[in-house]
């Protein structure tokens, strides 16, 4: 084997793995987002709904 190849191989890896970090934390950044903004405010409550346990 080619120690050159090698280096070349694990260093793309270790970059695709810190893509791949930035990746998931910006989806789970996404997702634990609040959804409805309910309790901020930011948007508009509809009538006779219970105030928890829905999502627009």
């Amino acid at each position: 084997m080619d120690k050159t190849s090698d280096a070349v191989s694990v260093e793309e890896l270790k970059n695709e793995v810190e893509d791949l970090k930035v990746l998931v934390n910006t989806l789970l950044t996404v997702i634990m987002e609040e959804a409805d903004g309910v309790q901020s405010g930011a948007a508009p409550t509809i009538p006779n709904q219970p105030r928890r346990g829905y999502c627009m």
